[in-house]
């Protein structure tokens, strides 16, 4: 293998692991945002502002996670 490959493919991992990074950061991100999204329900009050920027924060994490896969696919 030729250093100009081993250099290829040392920063072929650097990526993958740079998207696997924020895929991870992403999915703890929907994590935390699900257990404030219950505990505002199971306290009956109605923050509805609030419920609603979870759901499109978790909406927008969920887009760029995929997207991210979408890189490693390739």
């Amino acid at each position: 293998m030729s250093e100009t490959e081993k250099d290829e493919l040392i920063d072929a991992q650097k990526q993958v692991i740079g998207i696997l990074f924020e895929v991870i950061k992403r999915l703890q991100a929907n994590n935390d945002l699900d257990e404030e999204y219950f505990q505002i329900l199971s306290n009956g009050v109605k923050k509805e502002k609030r419920i609603t920027e979870i759901q499109n924060e978790r909406t927008e994490n969920a887009k760029i996670v995929g997207r991210l896969l979408e890189q490693l696919e390739t």
